[in-house]
């Protein structure tokens, strides 16, 4: 068993109150928390790893190349490995998610990209 305390755990900002932490997980899934301020949005990017995204609070508006979703409290979605997508906070208050990576995803992925 591995315990992972919220406020003991790794956390980094990919952009400025872009906020990410790393919860349990294992080599085969990784859960990260995040929040993001209103009209946020993470850049258009794909990864070989499945995700799952469920917002906790607010709402995040979820695009891909074809199509566009908005997802309220408790909603989810889900993109298979390579699929090009972007979440914005396309509320008026924070917002607050968790993503699941399936294999498991190191912050690496967005500190390469934002280092770079």
């Amino acid at each position: 068993m591995k315990v992972v305390r919220f406020e003991e755990a790794e956390k980094y900002q990919p952009e400025e109150d872009w906020n990410r932490t790393s919860l349990a997980g294992s080599e085969a899934f990784s859960f990260e928390w995040f929040d993001k301020p209103p009209g946020h949005s993470s850049p258009m990017h794909q990864h070989e790893n499945e995700q799952v995204t469920v917002v906790l609070e607010g709402e995040f508006t979820v695009y891909t190349e074809e199509e566009k979703f908005r997802l309220e409290k408790f909603d989810s979605v889900h993109f298979p490995a390579n699929e090009p997508h972007r979440i914005e906070n396309s509320g008026e208050e924070r917002s607050t998610g968790l993503d699941v990576f399936a294999p498991a995803r190191s912050f690496d992925f967005w500190l390469d990209k934002t280092t770079s």
